[in-house]
């Protein structure tokens, strides 16, 4: 792969498809997101610089998810406003119901706003990663509901889907 290239975000994509599959099973999908002056929300409405908002085809008029902005017309309080919100500023999306849904890092809105700075003072740190390793189990341990996975010291297996009833 060439290093040149650069790589799009996933995050429009992913937020495309969370929103498919919560209208796509009946449920209502929300996005958490992290407001400032790029993103047109009534802030009366914006708790703690974040507001929560129902993006489902029944509360919104016009809703477009592009892969730099979710677009949409939404009532609030009976007045009907416009709402932008930059794709990057959407820090999760979830279905109301069973909160079954993705949160996305805020490093990724963080990093790209200090792109210019962190490009002037390049350091040597290591840079952490927000993914963690799982560690792996036995398979007769991930059989047994209730049991907490616990770390072992042999090679890793395959993971396996347990359905309980």
């Amino acid at each position: 792969m060439n290093p040149l290239i650069e790589i799009s975000s996933s995050q429009p994509y992913l937020i495309r498809a969370w929103h498919e599959w919560c209208t796509d099973n009946g449920l209502t999908p929300y996005v958490t997101v992290a407001v400032d002056s790029s993103v047109q929300v009534p802030r009366e409405f914006v708790k703690d610089g974040e507001i929560v908002l129902n993006i489902s085809y029944d509360s919104t008029t016009g809703m477009q998810i592009g892969n730099d902005y979710l677009a949409f017309k939404a009532r609030f309080g009976g007045v009907a406003r416009d709402v932008m919100v930059p794709v990057d500023h959407v820090l999760a999306i979830f279905a109301r119901e069973n909160g079954q849904g993705m949160a996305f890092p805020k490093a990724s809105r963080a990093e790209s706003d200090d792109s210019s700075q962190a490009r002037d003072n390049a350091s040597t740190e290591p840079v952490s990663s927000h993914l963690a390793s799982v560690p792996s189990a036995d398979i007769a341990e991930t059989k047994k509901p209730g049991k907490k996975l616990v770390a072992t010291g042999k090679k890793a297996i395959r993971p396996t889907l347990t359905r309980i009833k």
